[in-house]
């Protein structure tokens, strides 16, 4: 069959009713849904960006129930702006520690101190934007929920529900779908409740189009949802397969000596920059207790070496740490590499510390308390 200019013109302003229809359907049953079952946050209890700013770097890779007792905490400690940064990066880190992602409180300490060089928060999307740490999903969050701006903030969850929905096979980690993604959520926004529409897209994609077992069977947009009539919802979203991540081996040796340990700083540029560390050697097995004879050698025949825990794995973004946890205790302080310090062991509690570090300590304690 030929189609003619008149039937291709039909056909195409059909075709464009008909997604104007599912948009209006998908906001508007989206925005019902979230009056009814949106969670209460106390962070949506307010239009001070300082708070929304903290929740929204708290909340990235973090889930609600351990970003909220975080956030509390920081708000009791740093109750503005100011507060925030002034604080010693120390502090900061300390407050921080066991969240992980680091670089997101040494940012969020930085853009502190932007803020208040400003004279105050920015109240725009592309002055916010300009923060540190700062990216596009947060700066359209802060504009929508502090200011009300008509910006629509794409998170893992949005991303996960307009794949399903709409039927999307875009890989979600490409900057095509970033692009995509944006566009269709932006026109999907109504302007005059961005912050519901996001707040809402959010919840609707934690509590029940979540990434595995959706609860489709209670979807009010069951009907329209591409993924489940074709099938798809293990599927969608798609995303692009990445680099294999690499394996890293950490030997770290806890000592106690004459009531101190031995910590240091690490250093910029690797893994949790700015955080403190026990004695480390990065190889493990025979290597790692080859590379400790000369320590055992200036302790003497008084001093112990346990193996607390061997093959300790902990899994970062992009690699992952197999770690072997020892115990030193001499009477002798041995010496050690460039930059290491002597602290009292009741004090190591002031120092920030990566959460596989804080495992070895718990498990040289338990193992003193035998």
């Amino acid at each position: 069959m030929v189609i003619g200019k008149k039937d291709a013109a039909q056909i195409t302003n059909f075709a464009q009713k008909k997604l104007l229809m599912t948009e209006n359907h998908f906001t508007s049953t989206l925005l019902r849904w979230y009056e009814n079952h949106g969670r209460d946050l106390p962070w949506r209890h307010t239009t001070d960006p300082y708070p929304i700013w903290l929740s929204e770097v708290i909340l990235q890779q973090t889930r609600i129930a351990q970003g909220t007792a975080y956030w509390e905490h920081f708000m009791e400690q740093f109750p503005t702006v100011e507060s925030l940064a002034a604080a010693s990066e120390d502090e900061v880190l300390r407050l921080w520690q066991g969240l992980g992602y680091y670089s997101r409180a040494r940012n969020l300490h930085a853009a502190a101190k932007q803020i208040v060089a400003l004279g105050g928060f920015p109240k725009s999307y592309e002055e916010i934007r300009r923060l540190k740490g700062v990216g596009d999903y947060t700066a359209a969050a802060i504009a929508a929920f502090a200011y009300r701006l008509p910006h629509a903030a794409i998170d893992g969850n949005a991303y996960r529900v307009l794949a399903r929905h709409f039927g999307i096979e875009t890989p979600i980690n490409t900057t095509a779908a970033k692009k995509e993604f944006a566009a269709l959520a932006q026109q999907l926004l109504p302007n005059d409740r961005a912050a519901d529409f996001n707040q809402a897209m959010m919840d609707f994609g934690a509590t029940l189009c979540t990434p595995t077992s959706p609860r489709c069977s209670e979807c009010p947009l069951a009907d329209s949802c591409d993924a489940l009539h074709t099938h798809r919802t293990q599927v969608l979203p798609v995303k692009q397969k990445t680099v294999k991540m690499a394996t890293r081996h950490f030997t770290f040796i806890y000592i106690r000596c004459q009531g101190e340990t031995a910590i240091m700083r690490r250093p910029a540029g690797d893994i949790w920059q700015g955080l403190w560390q026990p004695l480390l050697i990065e190889v493990a097995g025979i290597e790692a207790l080859a590379a400790l004879e000369p320590l055992l050698k200036q302790a003497g025949n008084n001093a112990s070496l346990t193996l607390l825990q061997q093959g300790v794995k902990h899994v970062l973004t992009h690699r992952i740490i197999m770690a072997d946890f020892y115990l030193f205790e001499t009477p002798v302080k041995p010496s050690l590499p460039d930059g290491y310090m002597w602290i009292p062991e009741q004090e190591l509690d002031r120092y920030a510390l990566p959460r596989l570090v804080e495992r070895l300590v718990e498990a040289a304690k338990a193992h003193l308390r035998r």
